[in-house]
C-alpha cells in the first residue's frame, strides 16, 4: 500500500466507573478493509472521554511512525468526533491538553478526517479495550514496564508475498519500523 492511500483508523475508549479503571483499542486497516494494526492499552484510572483521546493519540502517532499521510478516523464518542471537528468547546481542563495535542498532530497530515459512528462499527476498536482492562484487572499487566500499546491482534498484519531465489518479496509494504523484530508464519497458498 502507498503511504499516500487513505487509511481507516477506529478508536474506543472504555472506562469502567467513570472515573474507573480505563484502557483503549485502536484498529487500523487500509481504504480496503485489509487489517494493518490492532492494539490497545490499559491506562489506568482516569474517564471514558480521556481514554477516548488517549486512543485518538495513539491512532495519530502510530500513523505518523508509520508514514501514512491520510488518515480518517472512526469513532463512537460524539464529544470526541465533534470537539475535534470544531463544533463543541472543549471545557474540560483534563481533556483540553489531549485536545491540544491531537491538533497538533492531525495538522501533520496532508489529510484528516474524524467521523462519529454507531458503536456497531466500532465493534473490535470496543473488544480491545475491554480486553485490555480485562488483562489488567487480571493482574496479567499488559504494557507493564512499557510505554508502547500491547498489539493484542495474533493477525495484526498480513500482506501475500512470492518467494525468489530465497527471497520472499512482498506485494504491499507493511506498516513495519526500521529494525522492528516480528515473528512469521507462512501458509502456501493453494
Amino acid at each position: 500500500m502507498s503511504r499516500g492511500t487513505e487509511i481507516l483508523v477506529h478508536i474506543d475508549g472504555a472506562s469502567r466507573g467513570n472515573p474507573g479503571p480505563a484502557a483503549y483499542g485502536v484498529v487500523m486497516e487500509s481504504a480496503e478493509g485489509s487489517p494493518l494494526a490492532a492494539f490497545a492499552k490499559a491506562l489506568g484510572e482516569t474517564t471514558n472521554n480521556v481514554a477516548e483521546y488517549r486512543a485518538l493519540l495513539a491512532a495519530l502517532e502510530y500513523a505518523l511512525a508509520h508514514r501514512y499521510a491520510r488518515v480518517r478516523v472512526l469513532t463512537d464518542s460524539e464529544l470526541l468526533a465533534r470537539q475535534m471537528a470544531g463544533m463543541y468547546k472543549v471545557k474540560s481542563p483534563d481533556l483540553r491538553p489531549l485536545y491540544e495535542q491531537a491538533r497538533e498532530l492531525r495538522g501533520r497530515f496532508e489529510s484528516f478526517a474524524i467521523e462519529h459512528v454507531p458503536r456497531e462499527r466500532n465493534r473490535e476498536a470496543d473488544r480491545l479495550a475491554n480486553r485490555a482492562l480485562d488483562a489488567a484487572k487480571a493482574g496479567r499487566g499488559l504494557n507493564s514496564g512499557s510505554s508502547r500499546p500491547a498489539d493484542l491482534s495474533p493477525e495484526a498484519l498480513r500482506t501475500s508475498a512470492t518467494y525468489r531465489r530465497g527471497t520472499l518479496e512482498l506485494r504491499e509494504p507493511l506498516p513495519l519500523a526500521d529494525g522492528e523484530e516480528v515473528d512469521v508464519q507462512i501458509r502456501r497458498k493453494k
